[in-house]
This record gives C-alpha cells, structure tokens and sequence, in this order.
C-alpha cells in the first residue's frame, strides 16, 4: 500500500480509470470537487453542486452524477452541461455510487443527505433514457457488473446486503435480485465495489480500511487494507489494471489525523477489467 495523492478528502467516492487519458480519476463528494493527477501532478475540477460518480464518454468529456441530476463535464475548461434532471427538485437526496455498464449504459444512486432510511434510489441512463430501477434503498453503493454485462451487483451500506440481479442483453433487469453477500452479521457496511477479470467482487468496507474480495460464490479470498479507515470506493487501472485505487473519506471522524480522506494504491496480483465507455 502507498499513498496515491495527498488530498484529503471528506467523503471520497466515484473512482475510475479512464482509459485513453491512463488516468485515475475520483470525487470528494462533499468537497464538490473531481480529482486526478496528470504526470503526477495533482489537478482538480470544482463544481457548484455536489457530484459523486462518472462514466467517460470521449478522452475529454465525462457523464457524472450530481445532485442535480446528471451532466456532461467537459474536462478541457471545467463546464458543466445538464443532461436530465434527476430529484434536482427533492433537497433532502444528492447523488451517490456510480459506475457504467458493458452494455454503454450508466448506473448512479442517490441517498438522503444525511443518511435517512428509505431516501435512496438507483437509476440507470441508457441511449438519452434515465429509468429508476431500485427504490426504496437507505445507502445505495457497490454497484458494479461482471465481464459479459449480464449481471450487476449493488448493496444496501445500512443494511450490509449485497444483491446481485440478472440483465438483458440491453442491459436492463430481468428476474429478481438475488442476496448475494449479507455482511450484517460482522457488522460490515459495504461502500463502491468493482469486479475484476476473474469475476471477483472488490468492495470497499466502511469502517474497516480495507477492500474485500469476494469470489462468485461469495467467499473471501482477499483483503486489502489501507491506512484511512473509512474506505469508500476501489478501482483498478494503470498499465496492466492491477493497481488497485481506494479512496477514502474523513467525514465524520472526530480529530482526523492526515491519513484519513487520503486516497490509497495497492498492488494486487489481480486484473481489473477495463472502464467500459457511456453512449448518449
């Protein structure tokens, strides 16, 4: 484990590599503001909303997920352009985890502001269409899909649930979820979540510094553990995607000392699997 960047943040989330800059992007959610690195030099984008979770459409524009709704970034010169408004009218929820899906689509949640029960949502934008698919949820996260596009994990962080949940061929839910992990009984809170190349599930746990890897049946075989203890999103990327990216958040924590909110790197002997790309 080392230390990626420097930066603190107070609710690190929304981590991805994007594959045509080779860059590790993430949100400080509360900090309203998108990180990165270029040539190992710290760059940042500020916004005037809260944003938690991107997709990348071209080498310079990205789809986010805001509490407004979502938007494309323009990462040339920073502006924002609305794409559909999603609960921009409740100022109870802000958007939440996100991650896109084979089939071009984008996955993002939303979650009360301060953690109500029952506030949160996931919803899915495809081809100019948003739907909600998952209500009501307390802390929507962990949303993730295997290799073929053909299922999707997602998890309750109040409840220490994990789903899994079949999808067409568009990428849309068929059949019934299904409990996948139920981390309630060691009191475990899964965050953001990524698949790897061998069908892995990588989850974050809040509260215990460290991401988890489960296999397709949902026995552990790994874990990762980074010095921030409020571990929140992981994503894997550099040259052969076996760097693991774990941001973590130092909301919360009385008197945090400075390796909380620090945003972490692990080698993993693992494969990631490549950021797929949105289509609008």
């Amino acid at each position: 484990m080392m230390i990626h960047d420097n930066r603190q943040c107070r609710l690190g989330e929304g981590a991805f590599w994007h594959p045509e800059r080779r860059q590790f992007f993430w949100f400080d959610i509360k900090g309203k503001r998108l990180l990165s690195q270029d040539d190992g030099q710290p760059v940042e984008w500020r916004f005037d909303r809260m944003a938690s979770a991107a997709g990348w459409i071209h080498r310079d524009r990205l789809l986010i997920a805001t509490e407004m709704g979502l938007a494309i970034l323009s990462l040339a010169d920073g502006s924002l352009a609305d794409v559909a408004a999603v609960e921009a009218d409740n100022p109870a929820t802000r958007s939440n985890d996100g991650r896109a899906d084979p089939q071009g689509g984008f996955w993002f949640s939303t979650m009360g502001r301060n953690g109500e029960p029952g506030l949160g949502a996931i919803y899915r934008y495809y081809r100019g269409e948003v739907r909600r698919l998952v209500a009501p949820v307390t802390i929507p996260n962990s949303i993730c899909f295997s290799a073929d596009g053909g299922t999707v994990h997602y998890s309750d962080t109040d409840r220490g649930i994990v789903w899994r949940q079949g999808l067409d061929d568009q990428g849309w839910p068929v059949g019934e979820a299904q409990v996948f992990l139920d981390l309630s009984a060691q009191d475990w809170s899964p965050d953001g979540a990524v698949t790897d190349a061998e069908g892995g599930f990588c989850c974050a746990i809040w509260g215990q510094g460290a991401v988890v890897r489960f296999d397709a049946q949902g026995q552990q075989t790994h874990r990762f553990d980074v010095a921030g203890r409020q571990s929140s999103c992981p994503s894997f990327g550099g040259a052969d995607l076996s760097d693991l990216l774990v941001t973590t958040a130092f909301d919360g924590i009385e008197d945090p000392d400075p390796a909380q909110g620090k945003t972490y790197l692990v080698r993993t002997g693992l494969t990631g699997l490549p950021e797929p790309q949105v289509i609008l």
